[in-house]
């Protein structure tokens, strides 16, 4: 009994065997395609992640491919802006160049026009300085007709001509502009000016005599233009000092102080009478 028991139990050992080798061989298996099914998963997911991305990029592809194409038809428009404008600036440059040419005759034939007007007359040199009414005063010429100016000049453009003369230092054409000014334009305001700038151009020729006959005479003739006549009286006492006239001098200064206090010139003529004093 017992070899026989101990057969069977040997036999159901040997039967089992190849049974337990089998499902360890399944279970393999099943473990390996789990596996592949992960990773096949895994490869989807990955899958559809590329995918994304390439929308993505695509997307940002043709939004880059849109802008450029907007900024090239911008530029393109630009361009066009710019030799539009480029044409505008050459026509408007042709354009002034022309009136420029056109300028520079009228003020050659102004300047022609004024060289050959007769020079007015010279004003009488007086010792005094004082204005319309007071003792010394030189009276302003009276019953000459005013020459008729330069046909097709404005006064503006006559003034301008001779100021240009003068502050280029050409003060022989500058009088004589300004002469023909006064003559064509003797009320306009810029007249007081055009005289005062006479004896300037004098003044700076040193002149002396001339400039303070100049000073004087814008200060006889131009009473209302305060400012100019203030600034006369200055350049009046400067000419009297050139002409070693001190006493002239010192009533120029002392009658700019007293009658006009509160110009600039005023504490420039207080400065030239204490240097006189002093001396």
């Amino acid at each position: 009994m017992r070899l026989i028991a101990s057969g069977l139990v040997c036999g159901m050992i040997l039967a089992a065997a190849p049974v337990s080798a089998a499902d360890k061989t399944h279970l393999q298996l099943m473990a390996e395609i789990r596996m592949l099914q992960e990773q096949s998963q895994q490869l989807q997911a990955l899958l559809g992640t590329l995918q994304d991305a390439l929308k993505s990029v695509s997307t940002k592809i043709d939004e880059q491919s849109a802008a450029t194409r907007k900024a090239m038809a911008d530029q393109t428009l630009a361009m066009n802006n710019i030799g539009d404008n480029v044409r505008v600036v050459r026509e408007k440059t042709d354009e002034t160049n022309v009136r420029l040419s056109t300028v520079a005759q009228e003020i050659d034939a102004l300047r022609q026009s004024i060289a050959t007007q007769p020079a007015p007359a010279p004003v009488t040199t007086v010792p005094g300085t004082g204005a319309p009414g007071e003792p010394g005063a030189q009276p302003s010429p009276t019953g000459t007709a005013p020459a008729p100016p330069p046909a097709g000049v404005s006064p503006q453009r006559m003034f301008d001509a001779s100021f240009d003369d003068y502050s280029a230092g050409r003060y022989d054409l500058a009088i004589q502009g300004f002469q023909g000014f006064i003559q064509a334009f003797p009320r306009l305001p810029q007249a007081a000016d055009a005289q005062y700038n006479i004896g300037m151009s004098y003044f700076n020729q040193n002149k002396w005599p001339d400039a303070r006959d100049a000073f004087q005479k814008t200060i006889n003739d131009y009473p209302q233009a305060t400012d100019r006549v203030a600034d006369a009286y200055y350049k009046l006492g400067q000419s009297f000092e050139q002409l070693k006239q001190i006493d002239n001098a010192k009533r120029a200064y002392e009658t700019l102080i007293q009658r006009f206090p509160n110009a600039f010139t005023a504490n420039q003529a207080k400065n030239a009478l204490d240097r006189l004093n002093k001396k």
